[in-house]
């Protein structure tokens, strides 16, 4: 994940402005891009705040962790929309995503039986990556 640029260049490019300097200079010296400079600027002189805010996404969540977690100890393989319905949809399919991701459950089904024995009847990789059938002879 990207981070925030430091506060000691955020000051370098604030008293660049208060000299005068051209914002497109300010980019080339500091290397950043202008449209960033511009904002750092305007962020100062509306609000009076030159640090990085706060990232990442959302911190509140409406649903009962405790729950989704028995929900899905009932019935493992319950689709998000199953999830929801039984949370009592106070929430959308992407945050009950987000959710199982926090309690470290996808829906990755992991093999409970051996591998079938059966082979693939199609094969990639022909002449110009087409794809060949794999009982008859790639053409040469």
């Amino acid at each position: 994940m990207a981070t925030p640029y430091s506060q000691d260049l955020r000051d370098r490019v604030l008293v660049a402005y208060d000299r005068g300097v051209p914002t497109s200079e300010i980019a080339r010296t500091f290397r950043v891009s202008p449209a960033w400079a511009r904002r750092l600027k305007q962020r100062r002189r509306e609000t009076g705040e030159t640090g990085p805010r706060a990232m990442g996404g959302a911190t509140v969540t409406k649903i009962d962790m405790e729950l989704l977690g028995r929900l899905v100890k009932e019935q493992p393989d319950a689709t998000l929309r199953e999830l929801r319905e039984r949370l009592g949809n106070v929430c959308g399919e992407p945050a009950v995503c987000m959710a199982l991701k926090r309690l470290g459950l996808s829906f990755k089904k992991r093999r409970s039986t051996r591998r079938s024995r059966t082979v693939r009847t199609w094969r990639r990789g022909g002449k110009n990556g087409r794809t060949v059938n794999a009982t008859s002879t790639p053409a040469v």
